[in-house]
């Protein structure tokens, strides 16, 4: 295996996950992997499972998938403002209510990251951090001492992530590689309403990560949310690229890039 496809936060995109699952194989991945939080702010739960299942993806649990497979009474998404927390239930509460109970059984049979080896490179998948499901790492707050970290804490050479929402890739020492593969969710609060994924490939110990721009009928998935009543904000950024929720666990870097 030397090629891989890496999806991050699905969120419930059922019509971006069709779409990057159809560019990945045509792109000729060996293998295609979910980092977990399939569900979340969008319509339809349900509809994500069957793709996955069809299209062989492994997936590992978020923390949203870690809620809803436990019957918790929150996403455990990490968030400390109250608007934030606001928004977080809402949608919380719709995907719980809207996930069959066959899935939650199959979600709690995920385990919390995987590892693999790609060419000779050993990588960990895993949600948030090797530290924590739900830890926010930024690009902008990550220097490259803390990732060297945990790259020896995972005792890994290539660590991919999620959780935040926008992608990045560090390049470390010793052929290493720290990689948050993005989300296929929701914008990454760019102004584009394109979302992403990433291929991983490892031949002869060269790593390369591209990020793959993933083009869907965003307007139908708006036009879904709404027939399914979730809050217009969540649809604004469907619709404009721009986030209107999630902002205060943005850096000041990362948030300065936005509109708001």
């Amino acid at each position: 295996m030397n090629k891989i496809a890496l999806l991050g936060g699905i969120y419930s995109n059922y019509r971006a996950l069709e779409a990057a699952l159809a560019d990945a194989h045509g792109r000729g991945a060996d293998a295609i992997y979910c980092l977990g939080d399939l569900g979340a702010f969008g319509p339809y739960p349900d509809r994500v499972y069957p793709l996955l299942r069809a299209a062989n993806v492994q997936c590992i649990q978020g923390n949203y998938d870690n809620s809803l497979a436990e019957g918790l009474a929150d996403c455990q998404c990490g968030y400390t403002d109250p608007r934030d927390n606001y928004f977080a239930r809402l949608s919380y509460s719709y995907t719980f209510r809207n996930t069959s109970d066959e899935n939650k059984a199959w979600l709690r049979t995920l385990l919390g990251t995987r590892r693999f080896t790609l060419g000779n490179r050993r990588v960990l998948l895993c949600h948030g951090s090797p530290r924590k499901m739900n830890e926010f790492l930024w690009e902008s707050t990550s220097p490259d001492c803390f990732l060297e970290y945990l790259l020896n804490l995972a005792q890994a050479d290539i660590v991919c992530v999620t959780h935040t929402g926008i992608k990045w890739h560090r390049s470390l020492s010793g052929n290493r590689h720290f990689v948050n593969v993005g989300v296929l969710g929701r914008p990454e609060n760019d102004g584009s309403t394109n979302v992403w994924y990433t291929l991983l490939s490892a031949d002869s110990g060269a790593v390369q990560v591209e990020f793959l721009p993933v083009a869907y009928d965003y307007e139908a998935l708006a036009a879904d949310m709404r027939q399914e009543h979730l809050p217009e904000e969540f649809i604004e950024t469907i619709l404009t690229g721009w986030w209107t929720t999630c902002l205060e666990i943005l850096p000041h870097k990362e948030r300065a890039r936005g509109r708001f």
